[in-house]
């Protein structure tokens, strides 16, 4: 059985993003596109390695980067150019990535537990 895994990592500017539901998706190459569709990831920053999140992983698909566009930009919160420079900068001699594709989970706490209606009890 293969090994998923459990955790990625954002750069921190992007965790607003991220927990305001505005960035879908991550592109990353071969070595970071090993995510299980189906299951939940915890998401921490690159820098301070703070928890942002925890994620379900939807999907994980090929992508040329000729073949980055408006629809993925939108997708990741950032504008066409913005997007296209920083995968440029992170993978500079690479034409295959993957396109991780998430969602946000809601947070469970304690406070979201104990709100809930009590069960009767004989």
């Amino acid at each position: 059985m293969a090994d998923y895994p459990e955790t990625i990592t954002f750069f921190e500017w992007l965790a607003p993003k991220i927990i305001a539901g505005d960035k879908h998706i991550t592109i990353r190459n071969y070595a970071e596109s090993h995510y299980r569709p189906g299951s939940r990831v915890t998401a921490y920053t690159l820098e301070t390695h703070q928890r942002i999140a925890d994620i379900e992983i939807l999907a994980v698909e090929p992508l040329f980067i000729e073949d980055i566009n408006q629809q993925h930009a939108e997708q990741e919160g950032l504008a066409l150019e913005q997007l296209q420079g920083l995968i440029r900068r992170i993978y500079p001699d690479q034409q295959q990535l993957y396109v991780i594709s998430f969602r946000l989970l809601p947070e469970i706490t304690a406070a979201t537990e104990s709100t809930a209606a009590p069960v009767d009890t004989p």
